[in-house]
C-alpha cells in the first residue's frame, strides 16, 4: 500500500506526491484524499514511521516549494470534545475546557469521585475512552473491549458519567429525536445527513444508524469549522507574503511546508485563522510541532 505504491505516485515534474481530495464523498462532511490517499499514512509501527520520515520538507532547488524548508503541523486540541461541550452545554465540560483543564483527567475525578489530583493513569484512560467513544455511541460493549474491564464494570461506569454529565445523554437524545422526526441530522453550520434507519423496524440497522447520527452533527462540524480555517489561513499566509504553503490537511490538522526564517510569523498567523474560525462557549486551541519530516516533529513552544 505504502512502500511500493508511494514512489511510483510522485509526478517527475514536481518531485512530489500529489493527493486529491473529496468535498462530497465522507457523508460527515469530513475531506476525504485519495490516488494516494495521503490522510492515512501510519504512524503507530516501527514500520509505519519509516513510510512518515520519508515526507520530508523539500530543500532540493529544484523541487523546494519555499526556500530552507522545514514542515510545521498544526492540529486543533480535541475539537470534538469541545464541539459536545458546545452542543450539550454540558456545565462541567464548559468549565473544565474554558478553565484549560486535563478533561479527561476532571472527567475521571468526577465519575470516580475522587480528588482530581488523585487520578492513576488508569482511571484517565478509562474517562478518555468513554469521553471519545460516547461521541460514536459506544455501549458498555465496546469499552470493555477497549479498556479490559468487565462488562459490568463498564456498564456500572457509563451509567456513572451519564448520572453526572446528563446534559450529554439530554443532547444526545435530543439530536436522536431530531432524526426521527424530520429524517436528517445536522451540522451546526446545516450540512444535513439523512437518517431514514433511524426508525426502521431492523435493530441492527437502527443501532448503526443512532451512532452515526450521534457523531454526525459533530465530526461535520469540526469539519466545516476546518474549512473554514484552511481558507482564512491560506488568505493570512498570502496576505502577510509568508514563505510558506499549506500542503497537505488530514482531518483536525494542517501541515505546512515553512522557510526557517518565518516559522513565528506563520504559525501565528495560520493559529489565529484555526483559533478563530468559529466562535463556541468553549476556546479552539490548536497544538504547533515541527521538524525535518513528518515523523521527526518536535513540539513547538515558541
Amino acid at each position: 500500500t505504502y512502500i511500493d505504491a508511494l514512489p511510483a505516485a510522485i509526478l517527475p515534474s514536481t518531485g512530489r506526491v500529489h493527493t486529491s481530495y473529496n468535498q462530497t464523498v465522507a457523508a460527515t462532511g469530513r475531506l476525504s484524499s485519495q490516488n494516494p490517499n495521503l490522510q492515512n499514512i501510519p504512524i503507530r509501527t516501527e514500520r509505519g514511521r519509516r513510510v512518515r520520515q520519508a515526507f520530508v520538507a523539500d530543500r532540493r532547488p529544484a523541487f523546494q516549494v519555499v526556500p530552507n524548508s522545514v514542515l510545521i503541523s498544526i492540529d486543533y486540541s480535541q475539537i470534538e470534545l469541545r464541539l459536545m461541550a458546545h452542543m450539550s452545554q454540558e456545565p462541567f465540560l464548559l468549565e473544565a475546557f474554558r478553565a484549560g483543564q486535563d478533561v479527561h483527567r476532571a472527567t475521571a475525578a468526577l465519575v470516580y469521585g475522587v480528588p482530581i489530583d488523585e487520578v492513576a493513569s488508569d482511571m484517565r484512560r478509562v474517562a478518555k475512552t468513554v469521553n471519545f467513544g460516547l461521541l460514536y455511541g459506544m455501549q458498555a460493549y465496546g469499552l470493555s473491549r477497549d479498556t479490559g474491564m468487565s462488562r459490568a464494570e463498564s456498564q456500572a461506569f457509563i451509567d456513572q458519567y451519564w448520572a453526572q454529565l446528563p446534559m450529554v445523554r439530554e443532547y444526545h437524545d435530543r439530536t436522536l429525536a431530531f432524526g426521527r422526526e424530520q429524517g436528517y441530522v445536522q451540522t451546526i453550520l446545516g450540512r444535513r445527513r439523512p437518517t431514514p434507519d433511524l426508525i426502521s423496524s431492523n435493530p441492527a440497522h437502527r443501532a448503526a444508524a443512532e451512532r452515526m447520527s450521534i457523531n454526525m452533527p459533530v465530526q461535520g462540524t469540526a469539519a466545516d469549522i476546518m474549512k473554514i480555517a484552511m481558507i482564512s489561513g491560506d488568505r493570512a499566509l498570502k496576505a502577510h507574503k509568508l514563505p510558506a504553503a499549506m500542503i497537505l490537511q488530514v482531518h483536525d490538522e494542517l501541515v505546512l511546508e515553512v522557510s526557517e526564517s518565518a516559522i513565528p510569523e506563520t504559525i501565528g498567523a495560520v493559529r489565529v485563522a484555526m483559533e478563530s474560525a468559529f466562535e463556541l462557549d468553549v476556546p479552539l486551541i490548536t497544538e504547533v510541532s515541527l521538524g525535518p519530516n513528518w515523523n521527526e516533529m518536535e513540539e513547538y513552544t515558541g
